[in-house]
């Protein structure tokens, strides 16, 4: 059970489009089911674009609408939707019954006090509620008074484990998390289609998943929710390991990343909770994280292992070992303690993890960083970077937060997991300086269903305290307290219980002086298309200095191999340059004409430099610096610089970072 919990772990422009509808509207359905929950939000929901064309609304960008398919059906109790109405969705897995005794989950997550009243729908005594970790939180209503509250995009993160499913004791279905992502897709199209119905026929309803960034757009100028598929999971496409051997190879991932694809996902995260054959993990914090780590241990037959932090950059810190999550393992086998100052994973991205980063850029997909190890998250920024990669996303404050600039350079997007309203506001005034500089806007990621924990309430006398009925954030529409069943929701009392108290929580945002913060999320949608069209108009730069002539200072000599200066031009990561050993070193390359260039990565082996710089040069004897560090760290490092014209361009190191030279498996050079 130690392992269950710790697996938890204002105005904006004239409108193009009339905003305007007579109530009775598009926006409500012709034939919704009766019984069901109410949405106690009245007025047009807004359409088209403001005067700059932009489109508006706020980003979920990290939910789990279909989760309780996952995990082998029994975790999450309650579905999103059901063919036989709200009473048959919104019920409890049946183990609960009747008083909650054998609802381990919940009562090992603290939802509980080891009973809770089952029944759901309609009178709804215990659940959801904040704090109830295993009880459906996105049923379809809740998530309809979520775009009527302004909510513009959605991903629906297709998510289950293995090993937590493997280990708890009620299950109706596999295992398998390939099966569980499967399924969960094809009921996230069934939600779709059961919505559509209610509105009159196929592509009638408000929720519409999209697979193109354009697609996208035109959802949210209807005034529609556009929902974008991810996939959050330990092992995709059967990517774990065992003893440090990977359990599948690069065949696996292109299918793997093929299937997604064909299924309409385009974003999704490599790794999860466990190290796996791709990445190592960002670890979970203190005692939940040495829980963590014996599922670890279960999952792949090794601990976590730390070291020293290369940068500023660190991992969270793991707890010190406990009983319970000694009871986890097996006789005899014991929880490592680690060093207060080694925090940082030793598994960073693998060549298959590489690769599969590879793959998703040829496929214009979107990497989720967040659940990253500081290693492998940073050894993929470098591969975006060095092929000037817009398609990376942050979507619930799992990424090291000294990198958000890192991914705004890029082109990224960044979301907040949804803290109480003070907190989230705090955090965002903290990068509100970052996104004024890339005029981005902002998202929050709820993790709603996800096993988190959300925001609890504030009381009705709190400052901030949300007055029922108020106005959306563009001022269109009034959200009074929601209704479902018997029950009657109240963000000052219930704090986010569901999906559909989203609008009241970013109200309580608002009146904790967060209106410039409402004011960023509201810019959100435009941000995310722009991220995702960037992502699908990506096209690899030509390289410049591929199969060009090349020079070097010096070159190592070795009986076995060469170490030519052309080794570093000829496309082949096995092969490499290698300098003599000794400070002040060169390689340059001839493009063979005058070229305009703005980039060079430079692919380092061990022996990298600390210190060097970029000259550029028209006819090979004047030179001049476009770009120099002083802090290399090896792996890849790409230099931009401002577009100059050039016909060499050179590589001269300064100073070592190690004993040996200066040695480079690939240079490329790129223009604007």
């Amino acid at each position: 059970m130690a392992l269950l919990l710790a697996l938890t772990a204002g105005a904006f422009g004239a409108v193009r489009a009339p905003a305007a509808h007579a109530a009775g509207g598009w926006w409500e359905p012709a034939a919704r089911p009766a019984p069901d929950s109410q949405i106690n939000v009245t007025g047009a929901p807004f359409t088209g674009t403001d005067a700059d064309g932009n489109v508006r609304g706020f980003v979920d960008a990290h939910n789990h609408l279909m989760s309780n398919e996952g995990f082998g059906g029994r975790i999450i109790c309650g579905a999103t939707f059901s063919e036989k109405g709200a009473a048959d969705a919104l019920k409890d897995c049946p183990e609960h019954y009747p008083d909650g005794a054998l609802a381990l989950f919940e009562n090992v997550t603290g939802g509980a006090d080891g009973h809770h009243d089952p029944v759901g729908w309609p009178t709804f005594k215990d659940w959801p509620a904040h704090d109830s970790l295993s009880h459906q939180q996105d049923y379809y209503a809740w998530v309809e008074r979520a775009w009527r509250g302004g909510q513009r995009v959605l991903v629906n993160d297709l998510v289950t484990n293995g090993l937590l499913c493997s280990i708890y004791p009620f299950k109706d279905r596999s295992c398998d998390e390939m099966t569980a992502i499967r399924l969960e897709a094809q009921k996230s199209y069934d939600l779709q289609a059961y919505i559509d119905r209610m509105y009159g026929g196929p592509g009638k309803g408000w929720f519409r998943i999209v697979t193109d960034s354009a697609q996208a757009r035109q959802v949210i100028e209807q005034g529609k929710l556009a929902v974008v598929l991810g996939v959050e999971t330990s092992e995709p496409f059967g990517c774990k390991q065992i003893l440090d051997i990977a359990q599948c190879n690069e065949g696996d991932i292109d299918r793997g990343l093929d299937e997604l694809y064909k299924l309409g996902v385009r974003s999704m995260f490599l790794c999860h909770k466990f190290d796996n054959a791709l990445c190592g993990v960002r670890f979970d914090e203190g005692t939940i994280g040495v829980a963590v780590n014996a599922g670890q241990f279960l999952s792949t037959g090794t601990f976590w292992k730390t070291e020293k932090c290369a940068g500023p950059q660190h991992d969270n810190p793991i707890g010190l070992p406990t009983a319970q999550a000694a009871s986890l393992l097996p006789k005899g086998v014991q929880i490592p303690t680690y060093a207060g100052d080694a925090q940082c994973n030793t598994r960073g991205l693998t060549r298959l993890g590489e690769y599969a980063v590879r793959g998703m850029m040829q496929r214009h997909m979107m990497l989720e960083v967040d659940h990253m190890s500081v290693k492998a998250a940073d050894r993929a920024f470098e591969l975006l970077e060095s092929q000037a990669y817009p398609g990376v996303i942050s979507s619930h404050s799992w990424m090291d937060l000294q990198w958000t600039e890192r991914l705004y350079r890029l082109g990224g997007f960044a979301a907040q997991y949804a803290h109480s309203a003070e907190g989230f506001v705090a955090e965002a005034h903290r990068t509100e300086a970052l996104r004024d500089r890339y005029r981005v806007g902002y998202g929050y990621g709820t993790d709603l269903n996800g096993v988190g924990g959300w925001p609890g309430p504030v009381g009705e006398d709190a400052p901030n305290a949300v007055h029922y009925p108020f106005r959306t954030a563009d001022g269109g529409s009034v959200v009074d307290r929601q209704v479902t069943g018997d029950r009657t929701w109240d963000y000052n009392k219930d704090g986010m219980a569901h999906d559909g108290l989203v609008p009241d929580w970013i109200e309580q945002m608002r009146l904790s002086g967060g209106q410039d913060v409402v004011d960023d999320l509201m810019h959100g949608a435009q941000s995310y298309l722009d991220t995702w069209k960037a992502t699908e108009g990506h096209r690899p730069g030509t390289d410049l200095a591929a199969g060009r002539a090349a020079a070097a200072s010096s070159s190592e000599w070795s009986l076995f191999t060469s170490y030519r200066p052309d080794r570093a031009v000829d496309g082949d990561r096995g092969t490499r340059w290698a300098s003599g050993w000794s400070d002040d070193q060169w390689l340059q390359v001839d493009l063979g004409s005058l070229r305009t260039v703005n980039r060079v990565t430079l692919d380092w082996e061990r022996a990298y430099g600390r210190e060097y710089r970029i000259e550029l040069s028209a006819d090979g004897s004047t030179w001049h610096t476009a770009w120099s560090t002083a802090a290399g760290n090896g792996g890849i490092d790409t230099a931009f610089f401002d577009p100059a014209p050039a016909r060499y361009v050179r590589v001269h190191g300064v100073k070592r970072a190690t004993g040996w030279g200066y040695s480079l498996y690939e240079v490329g050079v790129f223009g604007p």
